[in-house]
């Protein structure tokens, strides 16, 4: 599918961004071995979130989402011991989350279980997961020694390992906490540095033994079954964050973003705008289901280029295209380092992003693991392609907002993956 983009003389935003990708995959994977219903609302019905529920489907676990309340997800945990061996390979289709996390739960499990998805998902890395899950005892089996799915988990008793993080990754810190729940002895996973902690905040809020002492998490076999954890799923940020650049960017905007995640280990788009000169307010802040959520108001500003790198990057990594699209628009040079993994996601984010904006009138210079972006202060209309990647294909919509002429979008229903209302939610903006 081709969308057109055209350059707009305001832009009108309000709106709630649909539910974390983040916690809605955990609220569907953690109730899945609770004790009890757990009731879900503004879940997330992209292809990834959709992925999991047919995966824990398949091991046996009672998930029900109606066709006429689609947010609206019900899970019945079967507890502790409840999952069963399923009937065929589990396919998490393109989603990453759904296939680590799940190696961890199933590692634990006295079953065997095979994953697999995409062609994009099986060239992606699992080495970096399997490899503490081995050390846990773990049986696991892949391509090229188990770096590449479709992965073959042999499960049965595992053991608590204590482990440091070479990289920062809440995928395979979580999957070593789910592992840890099923194995003996205490599992300690050490972090280089802070990454999304909605496991964490969800099994405290579950009862599960879990301690966390700065940049450590320690989790051990519960005596007892796990509370199930009703809850309304956040905003997501990283699908806020494509609002949030094209309010600071285009020169007569106002956006609105309400009820969306503020947690800060997912908030560092919030703090490179502002550092980079964006007028953004967060108000109404609370507490929901244990996660802060707050409304953003951004509008347009000068922008200035920065260096970014370090825990900044590990909290935005997500949001690094729509960033460099906002860099076009900053004086200066913005230079992107520490983001390595976008090498490894469903493209070379990279390379795919400097390409594509190239065609646009970008100046982009990659770096191994980032990029230096030039402001050029403006962009123009091109024919640009999203490689079938969802955060690829928003940023350049975004750019395609504020570029003369006409962009058109090849591939860009990629964005259901994680945004399945983006299109409508751009085409609302500028009908006002």
């Amino acid at each position: 599918m081709n969308k057109k983009v055209i350059r707009q003389p305001f832009l009108r935003v309000e709106l709630t961004p649909p539910g974390d990708k983040s916690i809605a995959h955990r609220a569907v994977i953690l109730n899945s071995f609770a004790g009890g219903k757990a009731h879900i609302t503004h879940f997330c019905g992209g292809a990834d979130c959709l992925s999991t529920i047919r995966c824990i489907r398949a091991l046996g676990v009672k998930v029900n989402r109606s066709s006429a309340f689609p947010d609206v997800v019900d899970v019945w945990g079967v507890g502790h011991n409840g999952l069963r061996e399923p009937e065929n390979v589990l396919d998490a289709g393109n989603s990453g989350t759904t296939t680590r996390l799940l190696a961890g739960l199933l590692s634990g499990q006295a079953f065997l279980s095979v994953l697999t998805g995409d062609a994009s998902l099986r060239s992606r890395p699992m080495g970096r997961v399997i490899k503490p899950l081995r050390l846990m005892g773990a049986d696991v089996q892949g391509r090229c020694g188990g770096q590449y799915a479709p992965l073959v988990i042999k499960g049965g008793p595992i053991h608590g390992i204590s482990y440091s993080l070479p990289e920062p990754s809440a995928q395979v810190k979580s999957a070593l906490i789910l592992a840890g729940l099923f194995a003996s002895g205490q599992t300690s996973i050490i972090e280089p540095a802070p990454t999304r902690d909605h496991t964490e905040r969800m099994l405290e809020h579950m009862g599960a033994p879990l301690k966390r002492q700065g940049s450590k998490v320690t989790v051990s076999r519960p005596t007892t079954p796990l509370r199930p954890l009703s809850l309304k799923v956040p905003g997501d940020i990283s699908a806020a964050a494509y609002w949030l650049v094209a309010g600071a960017i285009h020169p007569d905007a106002r956006v609105k973003i309400s009820d969306c995640g503020v947690n800060p280990t997912r908030t560092g788009i919030v703090d490179i705008m502002r550092a980079m000169g964006a007028k953004i307010v967060v108000q109404s802040k609370q507490t929901v289901g244990g996660e802060p959520v707050a409304d953003i108001i951004v509008g347009p500003g000068p922008l200035e280029g920065v260096e970014l790198e370090g825990d900044v990057i590990v909290r935005a990594i997500d949001e690094v295209p729509v960033l460099a699209v906002a860099a076009c628009f900053a004086r200066g040079k913005t230079t992107i380092r520490s983001a390595g993994e976008l090498r490894v996601k469903e493209t070379d984010r990279i390379t795919q992003t400097a390409h594509e904006l190239s065609k646009m009138g970008a100046r982009i210079d990659e770096l191994p693991d980032g990029m230096v972006i030039h402001g050029v202060g403006r962009l123009k209309g091109a024919v640009v392609d999203s490689h079938g990647d969802h955060r690829l294909a928003m940023s350049l919509a975004v750019a395609g907002l504020v570029a003369t002429g006409v962009t058109i979008i090849k591939g860009a229903e990629a964005a259901s993956i994680s945004y399945p209302g983006f299109w409508d939610d751009l085409e609302g903006s500028i009908r006002h």
